[in-house]
């Protein structure tokens, strides 16, 4: 079984991983930011709901939004401020490159393997540890965004290319946090830029999400080998516990005696979602019972990464002194399929000169009275 900190090494794949967090308000509006001067941005919708953003990492760190009696609460696990992302074990990206290597076009690719034999978040060293430019930034009614860039050397972490990577994040009236991402190259490279956010919509983290109710537009899914890369299989949910195309408690099956949930120690693999190439649609919805908090997540990935939290054990402490404790937070991850460049037959993550990665997220908040 992985060690804790390559488990909680989980999740953003920014040149097959981006990871996001956040952290205290800004006061001033800002169009560009200083090399390695790390800030720190509040947006504000006219519900009185909020997401801070901190160009340490592109990382989004609180989302606070009300729950049925009106109370708002973060719903995310959270540090209080941006040198604890430098410095903790709780690193949030998505998946794997098997053993480090992937080609094109004939030629062999090598990254730096920083979970067992596989890379990871991208690489040690991956844009979760950059300072990123802010690039323009909006608090007023109705505009409420910041835009970030961080542009990749050819070469870094392994990966071909000069790739400038922009994120714009949006709060909307409608309580949605939009989420789009864009990337260009000057040679052919591999993109999956994904969010990874730790989500508890009851309390933050306070307690377990196996009373969530999840709900995944997915059909299939793609089983995992021990080390947790995919076997190059599309297998159906159908009669087995990943099958979550009705909502259903996140505990109701988890401990069920099944050899993928043996092999994760719970959820912790892709959905192959039902939706069209390239088009938005709803991937999943989470809802919880106590608050009534519901979130609904849309993606125009073809995938969705399902994590239940299984390695977290306490060790890590966030804001208001919440720890991180095991099956205490849920991730929904949209993005291509985990060690896609290894997968002949998965969507490819390959982005050639001329080209322009896009992907947009949206997580949207609701209650349920």
């Amino acid at each position: 079984m992985r060690n804790f900190k390559n488990i909680l090494e989980k999740g953003i794949l920014v040149l097959l991983c981006l990871v996001i967090f956040c952290e205290k308000k800004e006061e001033n509006n800002m169009t560009t930011t200083p090399e390695n001067e790390i800030k720190t941005f509040t947006l504000t919708n006219d519900n009185n709901c909020s997401v801070t953003i901190t160009n340490f990492g592109a990382t989004v760190m609180a989302v606070k939004m009300p729950d049925k009696s009106g109370t708002m609460g973060n719903v995310t696990l959270a540090y209080d401020t941006p040198e604890e992302y430098r410095n903790g074990n709780i690193f949030l990206g998505a998946n794997r490159i098997a053993k480090g290597k992937f080609s094109l076009d004939g030629q062999e690719y090598s990254l730096p393997t920083n979970n067992g034999n596989n890379h990871l978040h991208g690489g040690p060293q991956g844009f979760y540890k950059k300072v990123w430019e802010v690039v323009d930034y909006s608090n007023e009614p109705d505009n409420h965004f910041v835009e970030l860039r961080y542009v990749s050397q050819d070469g870094e972490q392994g990966y071909p290319g000069k790739l400038t990577v922009t994120v714009k994040y949006s709060l909307t009236d409608k309580n949605e946090l939009v989420i789009d991402y864009y990337a260009v190259t000057d040679k052919k490279t591999i993109v999956n830029l994904t969010h990874h956010s730790y989500f508890n919509l009851k309390d933050g983290g306070k307690t377990t999400i196996l009373n969530h109710k999840l709900k995944i537009n997915a059909d299939n899914y793609t089983p995992v080998n021990s080390e947790l890369i995919p076997t190059g299989k599309i297998e159906p949910v159908k009669g087995t516990p990943m099958d979550f195309t009705e909502s259903t408690a996140i505990g109701k099956r988890i401990n069920d005696d099944f050899p993928q949930l043996k092999l994760a120690g719970g959820y912790d693999h892709n959905w192959v979602l039902n939706k069209k190439e390239n088009s938005l649609a709803l991937a999943a919805t989470v809802y919880e019972p106590e608050t009534g908090r519901m979130m609904e997540v849309f993606t125009t990935l073809p995938g969705l990464q399902f994590y239940s939290g299984n390695f977290l054990n306490g060790t890590d402490v966030g804001n208001q002194g919440v720890k991180f404790e095991y099956r205490n937070a849920l991730c929904l991850e949209p993005q291509f399929f985990p060690d896609s460049p290894n997968q002949p037959n998965f969507p490819s993550p390959v982005l050639s000169p001329g080209e322009e990665y896009k992907h947009k997220i949206i997580y949207k908040f609701s209650v349920l009275k």
